[in-house]
């Protein structure tokens, strides 16, 4: 496990592959809560996750695939796109311009 400095976070970039809708409404929801925090959020299908990616998040199952296309950046996996407490912390630690084990 990393931890990264997540005042350092430029751009999140959730990565999805379903087709379900749930990562399309996180990245939503995250653009509105991490707005004023200067934070871009782009939602990108798993293989095209842009290399200017600060951190990725991506479901669970979908965690080794993001990881062996993007191997030097931090991923937040979750287990539910909505309401994931790994997400929250993501959000706090940014907001509080804290640090955030990934």
């Amino acid at each position: 496990m990393a931890t990264i400095n997540a005042a350092e976070i430029r751009k999140i970039v959730v990565a999805c592959d379903a087709g379900m809708g749930s990562s399309v409404m996180l990245a939503s929801q995250l653009r509105k809560q991490l707005r004023k925090a200067g934070v871009t959020v782009e939602h990108s299908p798993v293989a095209s996750v842009p290399a200017d990616a600060d951190v990725i998040v991506c479901h669970a199952g979908l965690a080794d695939r993001v990881r062996s296309g993007n191997p030097d950046k931090p991923i937040v996996a979750v287990q539910v796109f909505l309401g994931d407490p790994a997400v929250t912390r993501l959000v706090a630690a940014v907001k509080d311009r804290g640090s955030i084990d990934v």
